[in-house]
């Protein structure tokens, strides 16, 4: 008889990443760890820029990681742990790389029904992985780096407040420098000279594409879109009082957990998706009350694939003053949330060089490395089950078998019931032949 053993470990991650922001969403986190022994083996081409969100019910949360966050005039990142210690960590030779999203169902303690009948026994829980590489070599990043996983919403909350900034700049250096090539031309139309004090700034900006591409931006809800960007934290969007119908949108991955995109949920905290919705358009609506449709355009640069998310040097002039150099607030934001696995790659500036005032992680790191590593070997599929080689099991109090599980089991049980009355049969034909030779034996003797 073959069977498949597993032992599924429930563990909360928090205390294995010690942090103090971060833990109010994975302090009910849990990663399953499996040991197994088996038998036998969307987008628009128009850029368009979020406006205020009117993803209302986190909305306050939105950004305030790197509201904390706190840039230093020194090339080093100063973290604070839970003993009141300073940890000195050098990020600003490095930039961020996305590696996956992957989801992750897990055990709730307070599970149940809700109040929309959903079933919550089974929580989903969404992180992402993300690298820091060196000297900006995004593209290869195998050596010198660090892994890192957080919560889906606490990294993208970082990482889209710093493309939103990006943006805003760049539209800000286009106005700009379409106004100095118009100083320009007049200048020269009148024979006078023009002292460009611009730096080189719009030696980056395309003036004859830039114009059209902020003004997409700007103009973007008169367009009838809205920007994904506003609905990555979980929140209501839809509700019909007459049918009770209630959607909830929020970020969830894709894609192999190679994209992250807006899906519809049935219960407030975006676990239960709505598969049954075609078009999510439908339920999403602009302050006017009027369906729109979503643009990916600034959310899909926070999950591009093979290049750099975001560097940690900050980009602005004061970094050539006194050799100091600023460490951007993405890279601050994330390093101090993020579950690190670094000594294992070579990440010779991070948690094991301080381990006296880091300990906690530091002591942790492997766990975290474990658990990285079983999420990039695919042993979680894209519903956030587990996945046993020869075969897929859940977390429910049901097991899905396969086709040949099937074939094995159905074989096995009419096997078994032939050879039982196969075996029937012969103790039957041994007891009489055994009776007739004892008959004879007695006619003899007689």
């Amino acid at each position: 008889q073959h069977t498949q053993q597993y032992t599924s470990y429930i563990i909360d991650i928090a205390p294995l990443l010690h942090i103090p922001y971060t833990m109010k969403v994975l302090s009910a986190a849990i990663a399953l760890f499996t040991s197994t022994v088996v038998s036998s083996a969307a987008s628009s081409s128009n850029p368009f820029a979020p406006k205020t969100t009117t993803n209302t019910a986190n909305s306050h949360y939105i950004g305030s990681l790197l509201r904390r966050a706190t840039p230093l005039n020194s090339n080093h990142r100063s973290l604070e742990d839970a003993y009141d210690g300073q940890v000195q960590v050098d990020l600003s030779k490095y930039s961020i790389k996305f590696e996956k999203c992957q989801t992750i169902k897990q055990y709730n303690a307070n599970g149940g029904n809700n109040n929309n009948g959903v079933d919550t026994t089974l929580a989903t829980k969404r992180f992402v992985i993300f690298r820091l590489c060196p000297d900006n070599s995004c593209s290869t990043c195998n050596y010198n780096y660090g892994e890192y996983v957080i919560d889906i919403e606490s990294y993208l909350d970082a990482t889209v407040q710093h493309k939103l900034q990006q943006q805003e700049n760049y539209c800000e250096s286009c106005n700009q420098c379409i106004e100095i090539e118009a100083a320009m031309a007049q200048a020269a139309a009148n024979g006078q000279d023009y002292e460009d004090d611009s730096n080189g700034m719009c030696n980056s900006i395309n003036t004859s594409t830039c114009y059209d591409q902020c003004q997409n931006i700007e103009n973007m809800s008169e367009n009838g879109y809205a920007d994904a960007s506003e609905y990555t934290t979980c929140g209501k969007v839809y509700e019909n009082e007459n049918t009770g119908k209630v959607y909830y949108a929020g970020a969830v991955c894709a894609a192999s957990g190679t994209r992250i995109k807006i899906a519809l949920f049935r219960d407030e905290e975006c676990s239960t998706l709505d598969d049954s919705v075609t078009e999510m358009e439908q339920y999403i609506k602009n302050e006017n009350g009027y369906n729109v449709k979503l643009s990916y355009h600034l959310l899909k640069q926070t999950f591009a694939s093979g290049e750099c998310i975001a560097s940690c040097t900050e980009e602005n002039d004061n970094n050539d003053q006194n050799g100091e150099v600023q460490v951007s607030e993405v890279c601050q934001s994330l390093y101090e949330e993020a579950g690190k696995c670094e000594s294992n790659h070579g990440f010779t500036t991070g948690i094991n060089a301080n381990a006296d005032n880091y300990a906690v992680q530091l002591s942790n790191e492997q766990s975290v490395c474990e658990f990285i590593s079983t999420v990039n070997a695919g042993h979680y599929d894209s519903t956030g089950e587990i996945i046993l080689s020869g075969g897929r099991t859940t977390l429910s109090n049901s097991a899905m078998t396969t086709g040949g599980q099937k074939f094995a089991l159905t074989f096995f049980v009419i096997g078994t019931v032939g050879l039982a009355s196969y075996a029937a049969y012969l103790h039957q034909k041994i007891v009489k032949g055994s009776g007739a030779e004892l008959a004879e034996q007695g006619g003899a003797i007689a």
